[in-house]
């Protein structure tokens, strides 16, 4: 009884283990969202956008909305261990180098109870923050900004 339990079981693994390949090889009756068109291949990635000249701030899109970065970010390190923006936007450092200084918010955590140092859910800065380029929009639209909101002045 014990040898025909093992062999049925070895026969129903095997037959589905087949099944299961060949239903994975089989492109007959499997439909993508490309449709019928066929990988040409590897795409190449994007060129990288050049930022603009002279780093002013672009003014907001939207209330609330995080402000972008008006400098190049390529080599920085944001680690546990170490973020690299902290250096000249962090409390102790944003007047000497003249950077702006990260907001108070980034300082509370989501309880609201203040902190001494950066929120671990603020800390990973390029999460919110993205360099600014001005490139052309993936999806042409008519969007216009109704409350658009200027950087400060320092």
């Amino acid at each position: 009884m014990k040898k025909t339990m093992t062999l049925v079981l070895t026969l129903a693994l095997a037959a589905g283990f087949y099944i299961s390949v060949s239903a994975a090889t089989d492109e007959g009756g499997l439909e993508s969202l490309r449709g019928t068109t066929p990988l040409a291949g590897r795409d190449r990635a994007p060129e990288a956008k050049q930022m603009q000249a002279g780093g002013k701030p672009m003014p907001r899109s939207y209330l609330q909305q995080p402000p972008l970065i008006p400098h190049s970010i390529e080599g920085f390190e944001i680690t546990t261990g170490n973020n690299m923006c902290l250096g000249c936007h962090g409390p102790a450092n944003y007047q000497a180098t003249g950077a702006a200084k990260i907001s108070a918010t980034h300082f509370t955590d989501r309880d609201a109870k203040k902190l001494k140092d950066v929120a671990s859910r603020r800390y990973f800065c390029t999460q919110c923050h993205v360099p600014q380029v001005d490139a052309r929009p993936l999806v042409e639209n008519t969007f216009k900004p109704v409350n658009a909101v200027s950087p400060k002045k320092k």
